[in-house]
């Protein structure tokens, strides 16, 4: 069977719908339903009701969605193990990050990765703005970078390594570039650059949420990468938040970042689909992390130790 048939099974059925499952799965809509058509095909069972209101499960489709999470995980790790086999020794980490974020890393963080885990290689790609798992749901990724609302630690796995704030990113020549600070009360009027739609969640906590509460959103422009929004805020399109970390890295002189009252911290982890057990490559990685990400919140503030995100994460019920 075609493992990606089934990732896509499973997230029909956490979704309950097609649009919003493709989206996640950055995929057409037709192309999703295509694929559930196929396994129901070769299975020769329905797997949904189809209705108006969403997709459901039936009965056989409710107990091959039971078993789906722990099938797909035992084929990831099966495939590692093969990987591991032929190499010899060792592995292949693959991990997602955000943009220009990556800096938050460094060469530092990999290079103390090498030296926990000998032979394991590390693979490094730009997290998708197209899909809303950046392709840990297709099984792409192993692990990716996110700084993310402490909610998404409920629906996802995470090796917590910090909190970083939010900040504002305007054009050098906006109203509010030559100030040292702003209140998020005077940005919701603003027209803001966006990610695409098909980035789910992180559209909306991008934009301000949950800040922003029922205010409307002007959108001035759509970005479809990093480097396509800096350029957009940079020529006046709109403004953003991002990551404190963007601000130290950005290097431009056509944008100011601005620290914002009354705007949330993104909690900063290594995140994992549910039901996936970290291996020790993952916990080893995580670690490189954390100490790297330590020394540069004590050198330059605005972020809090990965200790404390390791409590926020707790608390919200994420292991």
């Amino acid at each position: 069977m075609d493992t990606r048939m089934l990732r896509c099974l499973a997230v029909v059925g956490e979704e309950g719908q097609l649009t919003s499952a493709a989206a996640r799965l950055g995929v057409s809509q037709p192309t999703l339903t295509k694929q559930v058509r196929a396994l129901e095909r070769e299975l020769g069972v329905e797997l949904f009701h189809r209705s108006r209101a969403g997709m459901t499960p039936t009965a056989a489709g409710a107990e091959l969605l039971a078993r789906a999470a722990p099938l797909l995980a035992g084929w990831e790790e099966a495939l590692r193990a093969v990987r591991r086999a032929a190499a010899g020794a060792g592995g292949e980490l693959r991990v997602g990050f955000e943009g220009s974020t990556i800096n938050l890393l460094g060469r530092a963080a990999v290079e103390d990765f090498a030296r926990r885990m000998p032979g394991w290689r590390l693979r490094m790609r730009q997290n998708d703005w197209f899909d809303e798992s950046s392709g840990l749901a297709s099984g792409v990724l192993d692990l990716a970078l996110w700084h993310a609302p402490a909610a998404l630690a409920e629906r996802y796995a995470c090796l917590p390594l910090g909190t970083e704030e939010r900040w504002v990113v305007v054009a050098a020549d906006h109203r509010l570039a030559d100030r040292s600070e702003v209140d998020a009360a005077e940005l919701w009027d603003e027209p803001f650059v966006a990610i695409p739609e098909q980035s789910g969640a992180w559209r909306g906590y991008w934009l301000g949420g949950p800040e922003r509460g029922e205010r409307p959103v002007r959108i001035g422009a759509v970005a479809h990468n990093a480097d396509e929004w800096m350029a957009a805020v940079a020529c006046g399109q709109g403004i953003g938040f991002a990551p404190r970390s963007v601000g130290r890295r950005a290097g431009r002189p056509d944008v100011r970042c601005l620290p914002v009252r009354g705007l949330g911290p993104s909690l900063v982890g290594l995140f994992r689909l549910p039901g996936r057990p970290a291996t020790p490559a993952m916990e080893a990685f995580a670690e490189s992390c954390r100490l790297h990400l330590e020394v540069q919140f004590r050198a330059t503030g605005g972020g809090r130790s990965p200790e404390a995100a390791a409590a926020q994460t707790s608390a919200n019920g994420a292991g």
